[in-house]
């Protein structure tokens, strides 16, 4: 499977309103950017969220949630949501936003 449709476009409809925010094929999922630097992606069935290394570990805490690794490498920063992590819209918007918070703190590419 390259990537969940149905939550690829829950994560699109969350950004509908948004005009800075420009999707791109990535890794064999979609990846969702704001000025250029990448945000969230869906991958498989997983939601991919950029929370940054601050808030890493205690993100890794949580239920559902483990390390982006899927070359071997770890990327810090980066988490993997599982589905069920998501099942609300409640859900979703929490990591899209935490993940908008840190990167709209980034300089843009």
């Amino acid at each position: 499977m390259p990537y969940d449709d149905e939550l690829a476009e829950r994560v699109r409809a969350m950004f509908r309103e948004r005009h800075d925010i420009v999707e791109k094929k990535l890794f064999g999922g979609i990846g969702f950017l704001l000025s250029g630097n990448l945000c969230v992606a869906v991958w498989k069935d997983y939601l991919i969220a950029r929370v940054g290394p601050g808030a890493y570990a205690a993100a890794l805490e949580e239920p559902h949630v483990r390390e982006f690794d899927v070359t071997g490498r770890p990327m810090r920063g980066w988490v993997m949501v599982d589905p069920e992590g998501l099942e609300t819209a409640e859900q979703l918007f929490d990591w899209v936003g935490r993940s908008l918070r840190f990167v709209e703190e980034l300089p843009g590419k």
